[in-house]
């Protein structure tokens, strides 16, 4: 990988939410204090425009302003590496020039399907966005669970050779499907765990961190387990991803962005409640939500 690609993503790269008011315009206020406590935290970067951050219910327009903002609020000091989606190559194309002309660090690229894509389709469309970064970094992006068309093996090797592909992160919590993409195409790209249930195994089998929501709510926690996976502290690494275990247990019973939501309203940010027609949590929920931060100190 050359220097000038820009600089390593290495770290916790937290999924940020996207605060709407009641008109549906960004509360970049909200925003910013949330940027600003995550970076004070020690975070190695921000991605908004992940799942967490709603890209699937929320317009073009509404997605320049989450990235611009977070941009702003940046100021450079932690790259910004905004989601691109769409069921379609020119859509995703434009979106990935716009966010390249805000002054993003990087693309985090997903495909949304409503038809099945074949592989020469799924390539193309990767291809395309890489092409339109301009020699920023890509991330791709793949959850087989809720995505029609997937990243096979042979696509994400093909796709290694493109210079400017340097990162997978895979949602699909599989540690034997990162071994195989590790194994083959290991030499052209890096990857990175999702949520916060499997970051040690993936640190382990030699990922480079992980992109998750969780890390909005959680983190310092989240730092820690980074840090003592770093530094081959494997029994201090266990220790705080079983510590962080109660709060996926309730990602996965609950809707994550009204989790994630939920919890930061918790912890004194407006952000709002998810977009409909996804409903926020119900108080018995937010209660057990409550209880599981402050068992970790994240309340």
């Amino acid at each position: 990988m050359s220097a000038d690609a820009g600089r390593a993503f290495r770290g916790v790269f937290p999924y940020l939410v996207s605060p709407l008011d009641a008109t549906g315009g960004i509360r970049e206020d909200v925003l910013a204090a949330l940027v600003e406590r995550l970076i004070a935290a020690g975070v190695h970067g921000l991605a908004p425009l992940g799942s967490t951050g709603e890209f699937a219910y929320i317009s073009n327009d509404q997605r320049l302003a989450v990235a611009t903002a977070t941009i702003r609020a940046a100021k450079g000091r932690v790259p910004v590496v905004p989601g691109v989606a769409s069921t379609s190559t020119a859509d995703a194309v434009a979106q990935t020039r716009a966010m390249v002309a805000a002054g993003a660090d990087g693309i985090l690229a997903i495909l949304e399907a409503y038809f099945p894509v074949g592989e020469a389709g799924v390539e193309a469309y990767f291809t395309a966005i890489a092409e339109a970064a301009r020699g920023l970094p890509v991330v791709l992006y793949t959850n087989p669970n809720f995505q029609r068309s997937d990243l096979t093996l042979p696509v994400i090797d093909r796709l290694s050779r493109v210079p400017n592909i340097r990162y997978i992160k895979d949602a699909s919590s599989n540690t034997g499907r990162l071994l195989s993409i590790l194994n083959r195409c290991g030499d052209r790209i890096e990857v990175f765990a999702a949520s916060a249930h499997i970051p040690a195994c993936v640190m382990l089998i030699g990922g480079v961190g992980w992109m998750a929501g969780p890390a909005c709510i959680v983190p310092e926690q989240s730092i820690a387990l980074y840090d003592a996976a770093r530094a081959g502290d494997w029994a201090r690494a266990m220790e705080v991803q079983r510590s962080l275990w109660r709060i996926n247990e309730l990602f996965a019973r609950h809707s994550l962005a009204a989790c994630i939501k939920a919890a930061l309203q918790l912890q004194g940010f407006d952000v709002g409640d998810p977009v409909a027609p996804q409903a926020p949590l119900d108080a018995a929920a937010r209660d057990d939500l409550a209880e599981a931060l402050g068992a970790i100190g994240a309340l």
